[in-house]
């Protein structure tokens, strides 16, 4: 590929340093997606100017002005604290005719809103988990239809916000009780859906029309037999995921027809979204086999050594040149600017 100028978009508490030397592991973890896109792209020969953002568009349209960049790398989660921002943002360089890697502002919107999702995972006939959504400040009154175990969420937070083993609840007290607690958390309505007990499975998305799935990618608990849930501190605490075990790898012991079955699933579920650029799909996996589909995450972590990164390389795919495939999709996604 060659040298492009890259206009790296990121959170102005995540702008990284230009080494890790000095910082703890638990400073680290805060920005190291950022520090190993940043520098990867720079010792891949890439002019790239760092723009820390918070809630001004301002320093985006002059940057553009000033560097004339080839592509935003987006690395932002949020905008102004509100992670339901972040597709406005894509949207302001749709508007500056600024290419950007990663999702569009359509499937970012569709994917960041669950209860959305699943409304049109159900239009399209792909299986998910049976849901109710509980508007905050509203009574909790359970349809029938839905029956325990119940997990609940909240309708917008990602990262994990507010989901622990508290989040499955077994009976109707449990259920408000735990419907006022991601209200109360995180002021969103909550998302209630049925339980899936069975393995957990990540699987990664290229593209823009033609599709690549990454291999398989699975969630186990070595040490514990509690239900394998990807809370909040099973992603961040290092101490609980040692003491759980926390594993992710290869998913084993499927047949070829279940791989292909889930890779056929996974890309419906992206064009069902309008996603483009990359995305990773959760998904459950019951004993009997039957698959759901849990959700869809537009711009997954991009760190290197994690899941999507470790996919990826299972299928002979470096760092790099997943970063450059990435540039690559964004360079060429069909903006409605371009037509």
């Amino acid at each position: 590929m060659r040298r492009l100028r890259v206009l790296a978009l990121c959170n102005e508490t995540l702008v990284p340093p230009e080494t890790m030397e000095g910082y703890s592991e638990k400073e680290i973890d805060e920005w190291k997606t950022e520090f190993d896109v940043i520098s990867t792209l720079r010792e891949m020969g890439h002019s790239v100017h760092v723009l820390g953002l918070s809630d001004d568009l301002t320093p985006i349209r002059e940057a553009i002005l000033k560097r004339d960049p080839h592509i935003a790398f987006n690395l932002l989660e949020e905008f102004h604290g509100v992670v339901t921002y972040d597709h406005a943002i894509v949207s302001y360089l749709e508007l500056m005719r600024l290419p950007y890697t990663g999702c569009n502002p359509r499937g970012m919107l569709l994917s960041k809103d669950k209860a959305l999702t699943k409304k049109i995972l159900a239009f399209h006939r792909i299986p998910s988990p049976r849901f109710t959504v509980f508007p905050l400040g509203r009574k909790v009154v359970r349809p029938k239809r839905l029956q325990f175990p119940i997990f609940v969420k909240s309708v917008i937070d990602d990262a994990s916000l507010a989901i622990s083993q508290s989040s499955v609840v077994w009976d109707d007290r449990e259920l408000a009780q735990r419907v006022a607690f991601v209200h109360e958390h995180t002021q969103a309505d909550a998302l209630a859906e049925e339980f899936i007990e069975g393995r957990e499975f990540y699987v990664g998305v290229l593209g823009n029309e033609r599709l690549q799935t990454l291999p398989i990618w699975e969630l186990r608990f070595t040490k514990s037999d509690v239900p394998i849930i990807a809370t909040r501190k099973v992603k961040w605490d290092r101490k609980y995921q040692q003491k759980l075990g926390v594993e992710t790898g290869p998913a084993e012991g499927l047949s070829q027809e279940q791989q292909r079955r889930i890779a056929r699933l996974c890309k419906k579920v992206y064009q069902a979204l309008g996603m483009s650029g990359y995305a990773r799909m959760d998904l459950r996996m019951r004993p009997d086999g039957r698959i759901y589909v849990l959700e869809a995450n537009a711009n997954p972590n991009l760190s290197y050594g994690e899941d999507f990164a470790e996919s990826a390389h299972a299928a002979g795919i470096t760092y790099e040149d997943l970063l450059s495939k990435i540039l690559g999709l964004g360079l060429r996604y069909r903006a409605p600017w371009k037509l």
